[in-house]
């Protein structure tokens, strides 16, 4: 009982998950038992038995069509409690990322410090980015998943609805530095918010005596940001739990029992990711791995049932201060996390772009694997912000190899439960990030 009374919000969201599930499957179960069933028999006037059967599957079609949108309609009555609860997240994020970054950076005091962390930061980022691809590309090669499931595949040319959106030196340029730092903010785009805060906290922290009001006023913002926070997470159960039944009344619990294997081979790799090489760079560097997840098992929780790393961030930075890290490391760190480090994303996009080829017989070598590895460590970074990130840019990976890019959709029906394992181990790559950047820094916690 004092477990409960101690973890009340982790408990909340456990039961609406729960009742998410069952409320999601007989809804679905309701809907797929008064599916529209079109009368074949009225086909029989048709004598020419090739438009016969061209007839029958056109009304097939519609009848999935029909039943896809049936489907869609009642569960949008549900996923707006998931939408109300990530706008309510979204409305915190830019000013909470600008009031702790720049009152962290201002604590740093100047250019050569910020850059020194910088630097420790981004070494790491790559570091674990690097292992993150390759992770991916180990698993998809053993375990084969594309060969074993033998799905159908899509038609060819079919509309997947993922937009392409390739990565060029210009564009990347214009995500990162800001025209206007109010648009940055408007769009929640947190890359160019981390470049403002960087130059503005530095300035603050130079003009001496000047700029200490400003930083006060930043330090009272991010209290007042913290305790919005507080505010909204009482929100989360509802959230998550339209969420799940959103979910389960699109997709049913019979989608589990095809994909399994699929599944468990990503889940796996995941898992071997956060309790082995996570694991392993936490005993490098002296830190209570275990304690860690502990002090952060809130937003890992909550990132898994929304599959959102975004609705975890308040919460995130506010564990890893209780745990001990400095606000000026974990509000430096953190941000650039969420466009440099998301190491589940990461491990997905090579594990799904190799998956998909193997499922079209189509046979990449291990030097376009590596290629693929190395090109992808510099597209995906940026990503966070745009919807469905690692589709983006899994479509692109595929458009670039020569894998017919329909096959995103042998994908796109358990990307959802992916998408929550991929978000909770982005929360655990970042904690950790956090923890290694404030060690090498010398801190202890």
């Amino acid at each position: 009982m004092n477990y409960f009374k101690k973890n009340k919000l982790i408990t909340f969201i456990i039961v609406a998950m729960l009742i998410g599930l069952v409320v999601g499957y007989f809804i679905n179960s309701s809907v797929t038992a008064n599916r529209f069933k079109f009368d074949l028999s009225l086909l029989d006037h048709i004598t020419n038995p090739v438009a016969k059967e061209e007839a029958k599957k056109a009304v097939l079609k519609y009848e999935t069509a029909c039943f896809k949108e049936a489907k869609k309609d009642v569960a949008s009555n549900y996923s707006i409690l998931s939408d109300i609860f990530l706008h309510l997240i979204k409305m915190i994020i830019a000013p909470l990322v600008l009031a702790v970054l720049v009152l962290g950076v201002a604590k740093v005091g100047d250019f050569k410090s910020v850059g020194r962390i910088g630097l420790k930061t981004m070494i790491y980022f790559t570091s674990a980015t690097l292992i993150a691809l390759a992770l991916g590309l180990v698993i998809v090669n053993l375990f084969e998943p594309g060969k074993v499931m033998h799905l159908d595949l899509p038609t060819a040319n079919v509309e997947t609805g993922v937009k392409i959106n390739k990565q060029t030196s210009s564009n990347f340029i214009d995500h990162v530095i800001p025209e206007s730092i109010i648009r940055a903010m408007a769009a929640n785009d947190i890359l160019p918010i981390v470049v403002f805060a960087l130059f503005f906290g530095i300035a603050a922290a130079s003009i001496g005596d000047p700029g200490k009001p400003i930083i006060k006023a930043f330090d009272s913002l991010s209290h007042v940001m913290f305790k919005v926070t507080n505010f909204v997470m009482n929100f989360a159960p509802l959230g998550v739990f339209g969420a799940i039944t959103a979910v389960v009344i699109q997709q049913g619990l019979d989608v589990l029992g095809g994909y399994l294997y699929l599944i468990v081979c990503f889940f796996g790799g995941l898992l071997f990711f956060v309790f082995g090489v996570l694991y392993m760079i936490s005993l490098a560097f002296k830190i209570n791995y275990f304690r860690l997840l502990k002090d952060v098992k809130e937003p890992i929780l909550l990132a898994f049932s929304t599959a959102s790393s975004e609705s975890a961030m308040p919460k995130t930075i506010e564990a890893l201060e209780k745990h001990g890290i400095s606000n000026r490391i974990v509000s430096f760190v953190l941000p650039l996390g969420y466009s440099f480090n998301l190491d589940g994303s990461i491990m997905y996009m090579t594990f799904a772009t190799v998956f998909i080829a193997q499922s079209y017989g189509i046979d990449i070598s291990m030097a376009d694997q590596i290629k693929m590895m190395l090109i992808l460590l510099v597209t995906s970074k940026g990503m966070a912000g745009v919807p469905r990130a690692s589709l983006v840019v899994i479509a692109g990976m595929l458009s670039m190899f020569k894998i017919p890019g329909e096959g995103l959709l042998l994908l796109l029906a358990v990307d959802q439960l992916l998408d929550m394992g991929r978000s909770a181990t982005n929360v655990v790559g970042n904690a950790v990030a956090s923890a290694v950047v404030a060690k090498l820094e010398g801190e202890k916690f």
